[in-house]
């Protein structure tokens, strides 16, 4: 899709281009919107399993708007860090950060019933963590020769498989409403089946403007949706508007700072998970949105971004930041690759932090309208991963690398209680999925000899695997 009013095709492609403001906003709203839900819930997550959250009676349960607020201001500011990039620190790619699930399983043992006193130690946790990230940045470029198409493209798609549920998730009724009755009811997958609609009508049969912020027009229409079914009422949004403050500013080490090896371990560990993702993401924003690879440079002021945001996040009491998967998805589906309407989404992201009132009737978006727009989002990641796989020449040494990683990393993410009798820190860090699926696949790749004999290995695929290289970008360009 080529579009005039927006761009040439070589613009569209081209990271420094910035289109006209009117497009440029609505399109960095867009990306806010495709991870808003993501990018608050762990610290609705993280408050539940301290005792503070939704549905408690806890004094402290005003803390966790506050948690929310951090949220979204420090993804703002982490996403500048990536678009402008402060001295090596930032790819100058359109990369969104954002609170990231993967930390969860460390952040919830950390916090489990321990109220605001937990989050000593768990900041403390992701200030450490933080740091350590940024210290990937280094060595990210050198050790980068371990970390080819087959090793990124794996790790993107296990992103993409692994969100996919938390698509269906949100569509249904979100986590909370599982086991209720009204989990996926008729009613709720109506919502998403609207977005999914809308998007997919706009995205193949309009031009211009409308094709390429398809997703906010999906999400819009949902919404207006969700208001005329009842499942959304005038009352709540005024509710939500008048309760929240007009201006708050986020306050240095409000719960304090404690040190925990058990914190500082676990964070490390996943900070380097973090980064492998984060590779993976730049290439694939690199790969669908500019046809190219990603730089070393870009790699490196990547990781540089994610580690510093990270610990400046964890100083102010917001989780850790990595970059979004989704919104890679978003740019291989629009075609846009301006870096610069990342900063548009970036500034309204920490205007809803700062206004508590502006995220407030974000937040009203039911969360079966927003399962329509990630169904397709994160449908997307498993897509740019697939994308990234293309290149891999899937000779049989490839293919038995890729399914052994697979099967194990997604085995473990499905079974997770196949690991019961593992230590704890061990168990949440092999049941993620995606370090099991990220090591295994580095270490045989690293380590299996480049070429196998036909013979030897035939059978693997029963005779039929491809044979050509980046076979299936081939049959992609064909058509």
């Amino acid at each position: 899709m080529s579009d005039t009013s927006i761009g040439t095709p070589e613009q569209l492609r081209d990271p420094d281009y910035m289109p006209p403001l009117g497009k440029a906003i609505p399109l960095g709203i867009q990306h806010v919107l495709a991870m808003f839900v993501s990018n608050v819930t762990p610290a609705i997550i993280v408050a539940g399993a301290a005792g503070f959250g939704f549905g408690s009676n806890s004094p402290d349960f005003p803390e966790l708007l506050y948690l929310i607020q951090m949220s979204m201001l420090f993804a703002g500011i982490a996403t500048l860090f990536q678009t402008f990039s402060v001295g090596p620190v930032g790819a100058k790619l359109p990369i969104v950060q954002g609170t990231s699930f993967a930390f969860l399983p460390i952040m919830i043992p950390l916090v489990a019933g321990k109220g605001v006193d937990g989050l000593a130690a768990l900041f403390g946790g992701v200030l450490i963590g933080g740091l350590f990230h940024a210290c990937l940045g280094l060595v990210i470029g050198k050790i980068r020769f371990a970390l080819p198409p087959l090793v990124t493209g794996l790790v993107v798609t296990m992103i993409g498989l692994a969100l996919v549920k938390v698509g269906i998730q949100y569509a249904a009724g979100g986590v909370p409403a599982i086991g209720t009755p009204e989990y996926g009811s008729l009613l709720n997958w109506s919502a998403a089946i609207v977005v999914i609609v809308v998007t997919l009508g706009l995205k193949f049969f309009t031009r211009g403007m409308l094709s390429v912020a398809a997703v906010l027009l999906g999400l819009i229409v949902g919404y207006i949706y969700a208001l005329m079914v009842g499942m959304l009422s005038f009352d709540s949004i005024a509710g939500s508007w008048s309760n929240a403050a007009a201006f708050a500013l986020p306050q240095p080490f409000k719960y304090g700072f404690e040190f925990s090896f058990a914190a500082i371990l676990g964070f490390c560990l996943m900070a380097f998970v973090s980064a492998v993702e984060t590779v993976g993401d730049v290439s694939g924003i690199t790969k669908g949105g500019a046809g190219r690879e990603a730089t070393d440079k870009e790699i490196e002021g990547a990781t540089f971004a994610d580690g510093f945001g990270s610990a400046l996040a964890g100083a102010f009491g917001a989780m850790p930041n990595t970059s979004f998967s989704q919104n890679v998805g978003l740019i291989a589906m629009t075609g846009v690759m301006s870096r610069h309407v990342v900063t548009c989404g970036a500034i309204f992201l920490i205007i809803c932090g700062l206004i508590p009132k502006v995220g407030a009737v974000i937040r009203t978006v039911p969360i079966e309208v927003l399962g329509g727009g990630v169904i397709v989002m994160f449908g997307m990641v498993v897509a740019a991963g697939i994308s990234i796989l293309s290149d891999v020449d899937w000779n049989r040494r490839n293919m038995v690398i890729f399914a052994i990683s697979l099967s194990v990393g997604l085995g473990l993410q499905l079974e997770p209680g196949a690991l019961q009798h593992m230590p704890d820190t061990a168990r949440i860090l092999l049941t993620s999925g995606l370090l099991p699926a990220a090591v295994i696949s580095i270490v045989l790749n690293l380590v299996l000899p480049e070429e196998l004999a036909d013979e030897s290995t035939e059978e693997v695929s029963g005779g039929m695997s491809g044979h050509s290289k980046g076979s299936l970008g081939t049959s992609r360009d064909a058509h």
